[in-house]
């Protein structure tokens, strides 16, 4: 049993979300103590020059300027340190990951935070923590040469210290529903609760 479970949805459709649905059947699987959920469907503030400032700036520096730029990405940092697992539902949307995940990712990816530089190259600082990427496409098979949405959430998960990634497909749903759906239930059969 997972303790914690941070669940992060990302599609824009609430509604007949392939994504949310798998999320779903997931969250349910791994029967966590506790769900922290954030929906992205509103999308998130892009980081801007404000933002860039304050981050930037030596913490014992920062005005209460620097320090509200930075308060919701702190908010999302704490989410994600306090979770012992992540499920993230990623639909592809041309070909890559919504805007709203990936302004999830520009707070969350902080230098001195979530990931460090070294003499040897980054480190990750978010070490010990699993993470389920929920993949839901029309037309994008998985880890093809056309998917850009998976391997940059491989990466940047890892990036910041995150290595126990497991993918749940539910790929190419317009090509042939019934493969995808097989898929995506053999995949959720193999994760552990």
């Amino acid at each position: 049993m997972t303790d914690t479970l941070l669940r992060i949805d990302a599609s824009a459709r609430t509604e007949g979300s392939t994504s949310r649905a798998l999320t779903d059947r997931i969250a349910a699987k791994l029967a966590p103590a506790r769900t922290v959920t954030r929906d992205l469907s509103g999308g998130l503030p892009l980081i801007d020059a404000n933002w860039i400032a304050a981050n930037f700036t030596p913490e014992a520096d920062r005005t209460d300027a620097h320090r509200a730029a930075l308060a919701l990405s702190d908010d999302l940092i704490a989410e994600l340190k306090a979770a012992d697992t992540l499920l993230i539902g990623v639909p592809v949307y041309n070909f890559g990951v919504p805007t709203g995940l990936k302004a999830w990712v520009d707070q969350v990816a902080r230098a001195g935070v979530t990931f460090r530089y070294t003499e040897a190259g980054p480190e990750g600082l978010l070490k010990g923590k699993r993470a389920i990427l929920a993949v839901a496409s029309g037309g994008t098979e998985v880890d093809s040469p056309i998917d850009f949405a998976t391997p940059y959430m491989r990466h940047m998960l890892g990036f910041m210290g995150i290595t126990d990634i497991q993918v749940v497909r539910s790929d190419r749903q317009m090509v042939d529903a019934t493969a995808s759906s097989a898929r995506a239930d053999t995949d959720i059969e193999g994760l552990a609760a």
